[in-house]
């Protein structure tokens, strides 16, 4: 492998991409209806992926100015035949292990119930910034009732109607206060025009940080074995502290082609391996994990295959517009024709997203691990990687000439001007007559032909049609659509 050397970087308290928050409380307090409420009903979660089963676990919030994350706990586990046996103390774990800020749901028009003690309890022991609210008050009269409430213990307590939005302003302005700091972008200016530019140039004489790889996967696969392999040491990725699981833990790895952050997860649980309501854990894991990566090395046992788990955090990646490299570990055991079989069911399951690279490798026995990261170092530069505008309008004049977009109800679609707009993923924008009539057959057809020319391999690539009038069409020359 080369020489190489690891230094701890930093945890998972680190604000790299957007804080996570977590909604927590007992069933029927309308953590859900506060979940629509705060992220506007724009559910980050639904997509439509042929062949990919997703629950709503998270979505995007937006909060005087500040991005996060925000889980809807009461939407884990949602195969158990009975969801109102959850346990809130597992819940709490969820929140206290990942999230970085708790807003905590009550019931506003019952008294405090024992589960609702313990839940303060565990939340004030925690070094967590808490949002304690108390739902369901329409009237004063409700909200007198919700004073019952500061028996538990609680300095501030929200009255909010998520249904009807009462409250949640102040609710939004108290989150606003309490969430950390992101880090600011590094390259997602429109300004910036150096094709292929990644986080290794420096700029200004600031040397940018080194591009970030989660390894994500369930316990079995490998994981821990492909990162004591690149480290060239044994390592205990399991916390020991009973209850819990370790948080994710960066790592500086350096080789002859430069520093990698390796974001080291605890993985994805199996659900018979795990307790009731714990298993959202992973889901939690693999979001912050996500946010806080360029690209997941998504670990697979070749010899079971994928599960749904794996693919629910591949569409993650697919949707928060991540770099994948899918690594088929343990091929050491397979034989023959099985070799073969595992790589194609790897990418029957991964149809949905047929540019992500799929790689066999043995981190038992570091066989295929170099191209392995390889490929992952390959995929940041790809998916950091912008082409000029003039490029990519001679690229459309070639498409066009080609192959045209056909005519919609009688009308004739036609494109006017193409510009990459941003970086990480690659996303274009496209001026058209009629961005409505854009067969979605054609959209795949132009972002195919996109990642073909442009070397766009193991990351999405976005292409957003804008409409332009008859009276600001001009030349291909002109302002940008």
């Amino acid at each position: 492998m080369g020489s190489s050397r690891r230094r701890p970087e930093q945890a998972s308290g680190d604000h790299t991409g957007r804080p996570i928050v977590a909604i927590v409380g007992r069933p029927n307090v309308g953590k859900s209806a506060l979940f629509n409420r705060l992220t506007r009903s724009r559910l980050a979660i639904v997509e439509d992926v042929p062949g990919v089963t997703r629950d709503r676990l998270y979505g995007d919030g937006h909060a005087f100015g500040k991005d996060y994350v925000l889980i809807d706990t009461g939407g884990f586990d949602p195969d158990s035949d009975d969801p109102m046996t959850q346990s809130i103390a597992d819940q709490i774990e969820v929140a206290l292990s990942e999230a970085d800020a708790v807003i905590c749901v009550f019931d506003g028009t019952l008294d405090p119930l024992p589960s609702d003690r313990e839940a303060v309890r565990l939340l004030r022991e925690s070094e967590l910034p808490v949002i304690f609210a108390a739902n369901k008050i329409d009237n004063p009269d409700r909200s007198l009732g919700a004073k019952e409430l500061y028996a538990l213990g609680i300095d501030r307590l929200h009255e909010i109607s998520a249904l009807h939005g009462h409250g949640i302003g102040d609710l939004e302005e108290t989150l606003n206060q309490v969430l950390p700091q992101a880090a600011a972008p590094d390259e997602d200016d429109e300004d910036a025009t150096t094709e292929g530019q990644d986080d290794s140039a420096p700029e200004g004489g600031k040397r940018p940080r080194p591009p970030r790889i989660a390894i994500v996967g369930r316990p079995n696969a490998g994981k821990s074995s492909l990162v004591n392999r690149l480290l060239g040491e044994q390592r205990q990725i399991v916390d020991n502290r009973p209850g819990t699981t370790v948080d994710s833990v960066d790592t500086l790895y350096e080789d002859e082609a430069g520093p990698l952050v390796l974001i080291d997860t605890a993985g994805i649980r199996r659900k018979r391996a795990v307790k009731r309501g714990i298993e959202g854990l992973a889901v939690v894991q693999a979001v912050r994990a996500v946010e806080r990566s360029d690209a997941i090395i998504l670990m697979i046992d070749a010899e079971h295959g994928a599960s749904e788990q794996d693919t629910k955090i591949a569409s993650l990646a697919l949707e928060r517009g991540r770099a994948v490299v899918i690594a088929l570990n343990k091929m050491d055991l397979l034989k023959g024709e099985a070799r073969d079989t595992a790589v194609d069911k790897a990418r029957d399951v991964f149809s949905f997203m047929p540019w992500a690279s799929i790689r066999r490798v043995s981190a038992q026995s570091g066989r295929g691990v170099r191209g392995l990261i390889a490929a992952a170092r390959q995929v940041t530069v790809n998916h950091s990687k912008r082409v000029t505008t003039g490029e990519v309008n001679r690229f459309f004049d070639e498409v066009l000439a080609h192959h045209p977009p056909p005519t919609s109800g009688g009308r004739a679609v036609r494109l006017y001007f193409a510009t990459q707009a941003r970086t990480r993923p690659p996303t274009f924008m496209i001026s058209t007559n009629y961005p409505d009539r854009v067969h979605f057959s054609y959209k795949r057809y132009v972002i195919n032909q996109l990642r073909e020319r442009f070397g766009f391999d193991g990351t999405p690539v976005r292409v957003h049609y804008r409409g332009k009038d008859a009276k600001t069409r001009g030349p291909r020359k002109g302002k940008r659509g």
